[in-house]
């Protein structure tokens, strides 16, 4: 059966989005860290394109005084040589976000910067917490005014409340985690530490990198590589991590047995060279593709991925099946946040501006085209519809995740059930709307083989089977991060 997006009642736009990168820096030589922050996000930028910032401080200056810049767009259209170089300091935060519809403003950049009774704190974070709303009443009833409507905000407001009932940052930063409920990674940097924080069940990473006498936090190893820095080890779920010149203090306090890594970061989130607790990423995405082969044979003459998530599990779906592997699309590496959308009677050229098939690679050939998700559907058509345009004789569609079925109220961008495709469609339904010739997904019961084995990663979005009781109603859209 052959269905269009209007029946189905799909919206065009369908890719996943991460919401945020962050990225921490602390240089105990005293020297100016806004440029290695900056490249750090720059490496980040696959996190988020909508908004990022720095903030900074001088260890040795005047205590409390933070200098920050944030502003919508790509790392290198809000930050030029002079703003860097008025960012002096040698201990800072950085931060690159995506936001769904309606929330994308410079109001919600951050890195959050708060004067409070105790001093000031500079905060940016990875990931939702799904009890925001109601620590966000609880925090208005008591006179707490607010400025943003991220959930980042109310991490910050309960920080600082309870840095008035602790003696250093680092206890009030434990507390505050001990009262939040969700995903939440995330940096902190007060006068003179840099702290580093990570949910008891680890939905998002965090992790430690050192060059030199400089310590840095980061969301992935890749943003390490960029800045000449090695990778020191990773933040453990439940763990806050302090960084001063005495060396690194941990509190595990709040560590668990268990944990509930997001299993889309080496799906399709994190770079494929960065390692996210101890496995690479390039490695789960191999397994991936093997994975498939195996699952879902097929007679063809060309493997070829979706750029850019879909080129490793491409490679690994060959290496498996024997089919050659090859390139069939060129990627437009330059359409940032300032990017005109055509108008409805020209969608189908947003994609096009994204990607061009390389026509000699596909004509005659039948293909099999790996990506690392269908959502809604109606851009993994158009994608097929390239492909067929361009003379292949098959294209055969391999997912390298099994189909989206629940939402996440957890930092990733998976809509509702109503916008899921596969929440109320057969995989044969889906085959026949996206013009495929087969199509198959990894079976969720082989998703711990991407991580070597591992166990403790959350597949909600795929099973349903969520780690934590998620919120009565979908608030994503107002209280997102």
């Amino acid at each position: 059966m052959i269905m269009d997006s209007e029946n189905l009642g799909i919206e065009y736009e369908s890719e996943l989005h991460e919401e945020c990168g962050v990225f921490g820096v602390y240089d105990f030589d005293g020297d100016d860290i806004a440029a290695t922050i900056y490249y750090g996000l720059f490496a980040l930028q696959h996190r988020g394109q909508e908004s990022c910032g720095i903030a900074v401080s001088d260890t040795k200056g005047p205590k409390g005084k933070v200098i920050s810049h944030k502003d919508m767009g790509l790392a290198n259209e809000v930050f030029d040589e002079e703003t860097i170089d008025r960012l002096k300091g040698n201990i800072g935060v950085g931060h690159v976000r995506y936001s769904t519809a309606g929330s994308s403003t410079r109001e919600n950049a951050q890195p959050l910067v708060l004067n409070y009774a105790k001093g000031i704190l500079a905060l940016a974070h990875n990931g939702n917490l799904i009890n925001a709303p109601k620590l966000r009443e609880e925090l208005s009833y008591t006179g707490a005014i607010f400025q943003t409507t991220i959930d980042s905000e109310v991490i910050a407001y309960y920080i600082a409340r309870e840095r008035l009932k602790t003696h250093s940052a680092e206890e009030a930063v434990a507390n505050a985690m001990g009262i939040i409920e969700g995903a939440c990674s995330l940096i902190v940097m007060s006068p003179r530490k840099l702290i580093g924080a990570r949910d008891a069940l680890g939905f998002k990473p965090l992790c430690i990198g050192r060059r030199g006498n400089t310590y840095m936090l980061s969301s992935e190893t890749c943003a390490f590589d960029a800045v000449g820095a090695e990778f020191v080890r990773d933040v453990l779920p439940g763990e806050v991590v302090t960084i001063t010149p005495d060396g690194i203090a941990s509190n595990m306090t709040a560590h668990k047995d268990r944990c509930s890594r997001c299993i889309f970061e080496y799906i399709y989130f994190a770079r494929p060279d960065s390692f996210i607790d101890g496995v690479s990423v390039y490695g789960s995405r191999i397994m991936a593709g093997r994975i498939l082969a195996k699952e879902h044979p097929v007679d063809a003459d060309l493997v070829v991925g979706v750029p850019e998530s879909g080129n490793v599990a491409a490679l690994g779906y060959s290496m498996e099946s024997g089919i050659p592997y090859g390139i069939a699309f060129i990627k437009n590496s330059y359409v940032g946040r300032t990017f005109i959308k055509p108008k409805q009677s020209q969608r189908e050229t947003s994609v096009r501006i994204k990607l061009n098939v390389l026509k000699e690679a596909v004509a005659g050939k039948r293909i099999v085209m790996i990506d690392d998700s269908i959502v809604r559907g109606t851009t993994s058509a158009r994608i097929v519809k390239m492909l067929k345009d361009a003379g292949a004789a098959e294209v055969h569609v391999r997912i390298s995740s099994p189909p989206f079925m629940h939402p996440c109220y957890f930092g990733t961008d998976v809509p509702s059930d109503d916008q899921l495709i596969a929440h109320d469609h057969t995989v044969e339904q889906i085959r026949g709307f996206i013009g495929a010739d087969s199509l198959g997904y990894i079976p969720a019961k082989r998703l711990g083989e991407l991580i070597e084995g591992g166990a403790d990663y959350c597949d909600a979005c795929f099973t349903g089977k969520y780690p934590i009781i998620p919120p009565d109603c979908d608030i994503r859209g107002e209280y997102e991060k």
